[in-house]
Order: C-alpha cells, then structure tokens, then sequence
C-alpha cells in the first residue's frame, strides 16, 4: 500500500505531465477568476498547517510542526509542540527538533538547513523566534533570532534572499491583530528589524502569514486575509512591492479560496519549484477545530506564477506599508 505522502509524490509527478487534464481548482461560483490557473491537487496530508517544502541536497523535503492547541493554557502546551521533516518521495520523517517551538519556516542556504520557529508558552501565547540551523538533520544549532517587544507575540515568518542579504517577513499581533513586518539579515543568524514598516492591508486589517519571496525588482507576499464579501472564508491574498513601503494588491485576490472539503479556509501558504513547476502547500479547515494540509500547482516557474497574477493595464489598488499612513488608491498600471 502507497503511504499519504507517497501518492503525493505520485500525484506531483503526473501533475506535471498532465496538467491540462486535471483542470483548474474548483472554486466558488461567486469567486473571481484567475488568469494563471492553480490546480488544487487531489491529496491530502492530514491534520497539519505552518510548513515549508524546500529542496535539501537535491532532494524535496517538507518542513512542518506539530503542536496540540487543545492542550493551550496548561501545563503540557509546550510538550506537545516540536519541528519536524519529512521526505516528500518516501513520506518518512528524517528529522525531528525544535521542542517547544511551532510557526515553522525554513529555508536553504547551500549544504544548511535554516528552520526559524516561536518559542511557545503553557500560558502566555507565543512569544520570540528563534534560529534553527544544520548540516546534517542531525545535530542542530539553536539562537535568538527576532525578539519579540514588550507584550506583542510573534507567530509566522518567512525568509528570502534579496539583493542586501536575507530578508524576513515576520507576524505579530500588534499593532493589528494580525500584520507582519521586517527584518534583515547578512549571514541568517544576526538580524535587524525594519523600523517604521508594517503591512496591515488596505484597511489597517488581518493581514497575517506572510510567505515572502523576491525576482528583481519584486518582493512578492502571500498573505492570508479574513473574511470578505463575496468569498469563502478566509482567503490567501497577494501583493508585490519593489521597496517593501508601497505595496500593489493582485487585481486576481483571492489567490486561493476554500473549496469543497476544504472547509473556509485556505491559508498558511508556502512553495516551491520542483522541476520546471511551483507547488503551494496550504492549509484547509475551520480556523479553530481542525485542519489539514493540501498542495496547488501552477504549471510553470515562481517567478512566472508571480508575474502572471500582475497583468499589465490592469487596475490595482496600492497600499502602504509605512506606520502612520492610512492611504489606499486604485490606480492603472
């Protein structure tokens, strides 16, 4: 018998050789429709939400967490909560760390696996994020990466590499719950805040994990978006900046929407480009008793798949990201 993530490495294979067949992702029937299909794939991980999938060594592997939110405010919260990897093609778990930690992302440097997590407590939410690296999957080095100011909380994050360095995009719970911010990074292991920038959507509203991504002269950001008229639930949005201060919202938002079986929720999203093609790992659910972890394909490179969500002579409506600006316009591009 084929294990979950075995028929998931399957279905990857003949996604990519026979994607017209498949069709594009059924949607509601209000829903706006995008110009660059993304095909939800028939496969499903199970209960699981944050992850990454990345490219370790030449091989796909996914990054994920495990914690147990029923366990929230008691003494075995943070017991129950630690990182681990699975390798895509078999499905087996080659590496586990991380305990106490949840939020995860990762990111590959060379011969490293990078993993940055909060920290959780039994009582008192989530607190900083911290540093995970290794060479082996083995033996892991742990370090302060983004500390958290005062009361906030710190959740998801995600890292790229941009002209500067690395570049994170990180979720708090202030100003507004939820928004993200910045920080930057020389060597992945000292990082700077960005000061005076934070992205709270058109209408300083839930704008939370972020999953950034940057080809020249573009940072791209999935987010994820509450409810809104005329869709289902909560819904991955997108928008694209050159300076990280003025952003452009994809005139195709929603980018993912909850479909059948999917409850009312499509979120915590992450991806990667595996031969030729770009897979999104998301997660389904209620936002509150369950989810689980499902994966769409765009038949073609991430850089593609950004740009193609940005037609030219388009409207789009451009917002701020600079703290105490409140403007947001439509304009022609």
């Amino acid at each position: 018998m084929i294990s979950m993530n075995g028929r998931l490495a399957l279905y990857l294979c003949l996604a990519s050789l026979t994607w017209l067949e498949i069709g594009v992702a059924e949607e509601p029937a209000n829903a706006t429709h995008s110009k660059s299909p993304l095909i939800k794939l028939p496969v499903n991980f199970g209960s699981a939400m944050e992850n990454t999938p990345v490219v370790f060594h030449g091989k796909p592997l996914l990054v994920l967490n495990r914690r147990d939110d029923t366990k929230n405010h008691t003494d075995e919260y943070t017991k129950s909560m630690y990182l681990y990897i699975q390798d895509l093609a078999t499905g087996r778990e080659v590496a586990r760390f991380g305990a106490g930690h949840s939020f995860v992302n990762a990111f590959v440097d060379g011969p490293t696996m990078h993993a940055f997590a909060s920290q959780g407590s039994n009582h008192d939410w989530f607190q900083s994020i911290n540093h995970f690296s290794s060479t082996d999957l083995k033996t892991w080095k742990q370090e302060p990466a983004v500390p958290r100011e005062g009361s906030e909380h710190l959740f998801n994050c995600s890292v790229c590499r941009d002209d500067h360095g690395y570049l994170m995009a990180y979720e708090s719970n202030q100003p507004v719950m939820f928004c993200f911010k910045f920080a930057r990074s020389k060597d992945l292991s000292r990082w700077e805040k960005l000061r005076g920038l934070i992205f709270t959507g058109e209408k300083h509203e839930y704008s939370a994990c972020p999953v950034i991504r940057y080809f020249r002269p573009y940072y791209y950001v999935i987010y994820l978006h509450a409810a809104t008229a005329g869709h289902k639930g909560w819904v991955s949005f997108l928008a694209r900046s050159k300076d990280l201060a003025t952003w452009q919202l994809s005139p195709n938002n929603p980018i993912l929407e909850a479909g059948p079986g999917e409850g009312i929720n499509n979120s915590d999203v992450d991806l990667f480009e595996w031969e030729g093609n770009t897979y999104l790992f998301y997660a389904t659910g209620d936002q509150a008793t369950w989810g689980s972890l499902r994966v769409a394909m765009y038949p073609g490179p991430m850089r593609s798949f950004y740009e193609s969500y940005f037609p030219a002579g388009e409207r789009m409506t451009t917002v701020s990201a600079r703290v105490g600006t409140t403007r947001a316009e439509t304009i022609e591009k």
